[in-house]
């Protein structure tokens, strides 16, 4: 588990008797780059300035050079530079603002957030917020002067040097309560090299891995000297006390999800599923562009933006044909159309809620496939059958709970070679993590479908060829990643 590090601008300014962490000036951690070769601590910058060029600022870049995981980053620094560069969270942190205070005073300007907390017990959601887009010791929240309602006029670093003795005590408190969560824990459990944590959400009806597979991978991790723990939405502001981020729950870019693989991205974490992953294969318009940039063979298909594309598409792709919404997933938003008709009905209805739909070509295959690659190599091989009655492996169309096909598994080296070198080729397009590639297998070929950037991981299904070597190689992946 890695240890806290806390860079201050004297050592007078924090005794090392008041805190369990290491304290060293920032001065010394500049000039003695081998100090931690080999560990990868977490570093809290106290550093009095974060100005361009100062040594806080080179403090948070020269720990990012090092693999050091640092608050804050040189990111956040630049971030909260410019008003301009953050405003795009100004209407979430507004909107919750407002809440907070919609039953009292407007707090005094500015307001003061330390590690996510707040002297105002109104403002608790609202700090963690703050926290949750800009990672830092202290900032500073300003308000408009003489506006109806509370509204963020600037945010800015908390002047470190400047603050009185009980602010810098209000501020070693926060500091504590943050880091303490993750030193009490490791009293309780088995000690372990790393932790990683695991995103789900135990309400969710068709998730990626159910919670007794991820209990079957924390036992094959424990193994491999890694503590496993469940995490939920609630949980980003404690983020950061993690080694590596395993997201199980559907993923969107509109949602938390992206938010975490995004914070994991920049606490330079290992994460699957990585942000870039999420943005390319969450949207079926810029998957069927990689692929024919990329010479992987897709089935034929065109984008309709208006009525005005229905005829091109009967006339070139013919029919029965499928139809899918661009950001869908686990089988929602493809539905096949049988005639001009059908055509008109559907997708006349989709685009109103999306400027763009594919169509493609529906092809009647000998086998669907779907490939899982991790690190750009073979994970599993399955084929999924179609649900009962049903075209798709998922029928969402019963009225109830969606109805699953059964699946067929195959050991990788049983699995035939060209439809392996199909699957790897698409995944390798868009990174090295973790994907699930379905393949139609035709007689006049392997084509791709689309890539998955939150594939299945179930235990008894996938992994019930390759056994526990799927989580082992799982595990060792972000070790890896870790320790490079």
């Amino acid at each position: 588990m890695s240890q806290w590090v806390v860079l201050v601008g004297r050592l007078a300014e924090l005794d090392n008797s008041a805190t369990p962490h290491k304290v060293m000036t920032s001065r010394d951690y500049l000039a003695r780059p081998a100090l931690f070769r080999g560990q990868r601590p977490k570093i809290i910058n106290l550093s009095r300035s974060y100005a361009y060029q100062s040594r806080g600022y080179y403090a948070s870049l020269l720990a990012e050079a090092r693999g050091h995981r640092i608050i804050p980053s040189v990111e956040t620094m630049i971030d909260l530079s410019e008003k301009k560069l953050y405003e795009n969270a100004l209407p979430e942190l507004d909107a919750a603002l407002r809440k907070a205070c919609e039953k009292g005073e407007v707090p005094t300007s500015p307001i003061r957030i330390y590690f996510g907390y707040s002297n105002d017990h109104r403002l608790e959601r609202f700090a963690k917020i703050v926290f949750d887009w800009f990672r830092a010791p202290a900032l500073d929240i300003h308000l408009e002067p003489n506006s109806p309602t509370p509204t963020i006029r600037r945010i800015g670093f908390s002047p470190l040097g400047k603050l009185d003795d009980g602010e810098m005590s209000r501020l070693y408190a926060s500091m504590e309560r943050y880091t303490g969560r993750e030193w009490r824990a490791a009293k309780t459990k088995t000690p372990a090299k790393y932790t990683f944590a695991t995103l789900y959400d135990p309400r969710e009806e068709l998730p990626p891995s159910s919670v007794e597979t991820l209990k079957h991978w924390a036992r094959v991790a424990a193994r491999l000297g890694v503590d496993v723990e469940p995490i939920t939405r609630k949980d980003l502001p404690r983020l950061a006390n993690f080694d590596a981020l395993f997201i199980r729950e559907t993923t969107s870019i509109s949602n938390h999800t992206y938010r975490f693989a995004r914070r994991a991205m920049q606490e330079g974490m290992p994460v699957i599923d990585d942000p870039i992953s999420m943005i390319r294969c969450t949207n079926k318009v810029y998957l069927n562009e990689l692929m024919a940039a990329n010479a992987v063979a897709c089935p034929p298909g065109l984008m309709i933006a208006g009525r005005e594309d229905f005829k091109r598409a009967a006339d070139e792709l013919g029919f029965p044909m499928v139809l899918k919404i661009p950001d869908g997933s686990f089988s929602r938003g493809v539905k096949k159309v049988d005639d001009f008709a059908g055509l008109e009905k559907l997708a006349g209805a989709w685009l109103e809620d999306s400027d763009l739909l594919i169509a493609q070509k529906f092809m009647p295959t000998k086998f669907d496939w779907r490939i899982g690659v991790l690190g750009g190599e073979p994970l599993f091989a399955v084929q999924y059958l179609m649900a009962k009655s049903h075209w798709q492996i998922i029928n969402h169309e019963t009225g109830g709970r969606p109805l699953e096909g059964g699946f067929k598994a195959f050991s990788l080296g049983d699995t035939p070679p060209h439809v392996l070198d199909a699957g790897l080729r698409a995944a390798r397009c868009i990174g090295d993590g973790l994907y699930g590639v379905d393949l139609k297998e035709t007689d006049d070929g392997v084509f791709v479908i689309e890539v998955n950037d939150n594939p299945n991981l179930e235990h008894g299904v996938e992994d019930s060829i390759e056994k526990d070597e799927v989580w082992a190689r799982l595990t060792r992946w972000f070790v890896d990643r870790m320790v490079r």
